[in-house]
């Protein structure tokens, strides 16, 4: 497997993992989506918008737009941060977006190239206050790594709100999955 089309079925394992973890969010109240906790974003809600959020502006990064900010994603985190919340208001509305971010990234991941993975990608830093560049290779295998560390979390606290048939996450299920589907 090359590296293109490793980065390819990276991409295409945090998409699967996303939708498992919305199957299991589904089944929870808006009161567990939102409970507290001391992990990740704060709560369940907040840790998927997190997820969304990160996806949308590496997305957006890595096709031009450096300054591209997801509304609400880090209130508070940012000294002068005004973003307050997110306009993504219910659990479908974010499936939807979801959806039509992951549509366009397979757009995007269709037309990677072994060229394309040494090229800067350059992103506007409002935590630092400056214009870094990143090699493409680093931002795909980030956006990755970085739904698996943000997966865990969630899980966790799917645990701790009582759901008992956690998402299926790792990528050797969906391995096994795919190798014994007709």
């Amino acid at each position: 497997m090359n590296a293109v089309n490793l980065v390819r079925r990276l991409h295409q394992h945090r998409d699967w993992v996303n939708e498992n973890l919305l199957a299991a969010a589904s089944a929870l109240s808006d009161e567990q989506l939102r409970r507290p906790f001391q992990i990740g974003q704060g709560s369940i809600w907040s840790s998927l918008l997190h997820l969304y959020a990160a996806e949308f502006v590496w997305l957006e990064a890595v096709l031009g737009n450096e300054n591209a900010l997801v509304q609400g994603d880090l209130p508070g985190r940012i000294p002068g941060n005004q973003m307050g919340e997110c306009r993504i208001a219910s659990l479908e509305e974010l499936r939807q977006k979801w959806s039509d971010l992951q549509v366009r990234w397979q757009e995007y991941l269709a037309g990677l190239s072994n060229e394309s993975l040494d090229t800067p990608v350059f992103r506007f830093s409002a935590f630092l206050g400056q214009r870094l560049a990143t090699r493409c290779s680093d931002v795909l295998l980030h956006v990755c790594t970085h739904a698996h560390y943000t997966t865990a979390q969630v899980v966790n606290m799917l645990r701790q709100v009582g759901v008992e048939k956690l998402p299926e996450t790792m990528l050797i299920s969906l391995a096994r999955k795919e190798a014994n589907s007709p």
